[in-house]
């Protein structure tokens, strides 16, 4: 009698099908990370299953405000990912209310589209094509993306007690109407943010489905990552789940 927060079709067919497995992918790393780095109460949480990992997903609680708020800004991603037009959301954790800027952690989910979306060669590294993307591949790269959320989120040394969350969108400009803004956002007065103390820039994975791509990354303060064994840092082929995750010095993007 379990829930599964993410259903994986036998076959991703249609757009809307891999639309409606990336929203919910979307949900759980969001839920993940704020829940293992302590930034909602318990109680904010309901429990689902992802295969026979366990996770924690964020819902509307009344009694926590923020839990509610930023529910309401993910249905506003959800609505800019439906149109085409969502490039990456960065989730950030600044200490300072009045100087939301600067931030201390922060969290980049990037999209890419492969059918009459803005790019059509949506990973360069990998050559293959986007038909041969099968549902088990997304359904193992799904289980993994939230695996090594989980090892990484629950290796790091703690946030300071009080931390505020800020979110930000970003959109593919040719295609996204200059007045564009989805529910529970506004224009952003400034696209910069400046990192509180030296930063570390990890990989956590990426997930394809034959219509979308999902790309998660971390950056995060390097003394919190003092803890974590460097073993999992490095790039190549063992059985732990984070061997891919590393730190990433060559994305033209960044």
């Amino acid at each position: 009698n379990f829930q599964s927060a993410v259903v994986f079709p036998n076959k991703i067919s249609t757009e809307q099908q891999s639309l409606m497995l990336v929203k919910r992918l979307l949900a759980v790393a969001v839920s993940c990370i704020t829940y293992l780095r302590g930034i909602f109460p318990e109680s904010a949480y309901g429990t689902r299953y992802m295969d026979d990992v366990c996770v924690k997903i964020l819902r509307e609680d009344k009694n926590c405000p923020g839990s509610t708020q930023l529910v309401k800004w993910m249905l506003g991603c959800y609505d800019a990912l439906q149109k085409k037009y969502l490039r990456m959301i960065v989730l950030a954790v600044y200490t300072h209310p009045e100087d939301p800027q600067t931030i201390t952690e922060c969290y980049h989910f990037k999209f890419k589209y492969t059918h009459n979306g803005p790019l059509l060669d949506f990973s360069s590294k990998n050559k293959r094509n986007d038909s041969t993307i099968t549902c088990a591949d997304t359904r193992k790269a799904s289980v993994l993306l939230i695996r090594k959320i989980y090892i990484l989120m629950q290796n790091l040394s703690p946030l300071p007690n009080d931390v505020f969350l800020t979110m930000k969108l970003f959109y593919y400009d040719e295609v996204t109407p200059s007045d564009y803004q989805p529910p529970g956002f506004k224009e952003g007065e400034c696209e910069g943010m400046i990192f509180e103390g030296e930063p570390m820039y990890l990989n956590v994975g990426e997930v394809p489905t034959p219509f979308h791509m999902l790309k998660v990354k971390v950056t995060t303060e390097k003394q919190r990552m003092e803890n974590v064994d460097k073993s999992i840092l490095k790039h190549g082929e063992t059985n732990v789940p984070l061997q891919v995750l590393r730190v990433d010095r060559d994305d033209p993007e960044e």
